[in-house]
């Protein structure tokens, strides 16, 4: 294993204290529990749009906080959910009166521990409700999951309702806009190569010079079928034929259009395979009025892209716009 680290015990506190300290005009981390968290809040009269989960998946979430998008993050160890009481902690360190959102990732830890803190903050006197993504259209129940997993449908989702929330949506169109999105949007990944966790020293699974992972998950879970490779054209077009058809989106759809690497594919490829997923969407009559092209939501240095499609409507567009200003997303400010 060669990785930029000093001991893998301490790769999440020292890559926080990192993003702090390049990023202090839009958040601060707090230790014990570790929390990302936007720097002026809590915001008054504004709803607080949490999530989180295990990180490896940078940008996701931390990289997201910030105005217009997440009010705070919470970063479990690399690959493993927060605690119960680290989302709690998020919640009290940014919600007001106008009550907080949570996002959970379809994964059973995720889905459990971030139910389990807002029943605690409840118990206390804070609105705080929860929602969970399950874009991926590969598997039904994975390794980790019972049900379809959360993946880059969540990049969307945090965008769109953080912009909600800032232009002060209340909490129920927060999150009656959070459940839009997660029935209109849906996802697939490939592998290349698995990830290394660095705890564990070795590659998540084996993969021949000569395979390819479909329909892999963000943790180096297996996909739906392990293939010879193939050229560009005839993954993505693969890719595009099972996101499209399991909507279904159709002909005259609106729709934004995310090409993901997982980490350690580089852009020169991803613009490649974008470009031809932009052409095949043409062809089935299917407008891309909106694109997001970059890693955004990785598993390490997994060498893999995603496809991610929103159906939009004036509405969704609009948020996509609006402002944000946090570490991986920028614009309008």
């Amino acid at each position: 294993m060669k990785k930029i680290i000093n001991d893998p015990k301490t790769v999440v506190a020292e890559s926080l204290r990192g993003l702090a300290a390049a990023h202090a005009d839009v958040l601060r981390v707090e230790d014990d529990p570790a929390l990302v968290v936007r720097v002026d809040a809590p915001v008054a009269g504004k709803v607080a749009v949490i999530s989180g989960g295990g990180s490896g998946h940078e940008p996701l979430h931390g990289g997201f906080v910030g105005q217009g998008m997440l009010a705070a993050a919470v970063p479990g160890a690399v690959f493993t959910s927060p605690t119960p009481d680290a989302v709690e902690a998020a919640v009290k360190a940014t919600t007001g009166d106008a009550g907080a959102l949570l996002i959970v990732k379809n994964y059973t830890g995720d889905v459990l521990n971030f139910e389990t803190a807002a029943e605690l903050a409840a118990a206390e006197g804070l609105d705080v409700r929860s929602v969970v993504i399950d874009d991926d259209v590969a598997v039904k129940d994975s390794t980790y999951t019972a049900g379809r997993r959360g993946v880059g449908g969540t990049v969307l989702l945090e965008k769109v309702t953080g912009a909600a929330a800032e232009r002060g949506d209340t909490l129920d169109a927060v999150e009656a806009l959070a459940r839009k999105v997660i029935g209109q949007v849906r996802s697939i990944g490939v592998a290349l190569t698995a990830p290394t966790v660095p705890h564990a020293g070795e590659p998540s699974f084996d993969l021949a010079d000569d395979e390819i992972e479909f329909g892999i998950g963000i943790h180096g879970e297996p996909g739906i079928e392990r293939t010879a490779v193939v050229t560009a054209d005839e993954l993505v077009a693969r890719m595009v034929e099972a996101v499209v058809t399991d909507l279904p989106f159709a002909e005259g759809d609106k729709v934004l259009l995310f090409t993901n690497s997982m980490g350690g594919t580089p852009l020169v490829e991803l613009y490649l395979a974008h470009g031809i997923a932009e052409r095949l969407l043409a062809e089935r009559g299917i407008v891309v009025e909106r694109r997001l092209v970059g890693p955004y939501i990785t598993s390490l240095e997994m060498q893999g892209m995603s496809l991610t499609l929103l159906k939009l409507d004036d509405e969704l567009t609009e948020l996509w716009d609006a402002p944000v200003n946090t570490p991986a997303l920028r614009w309008g400010v």
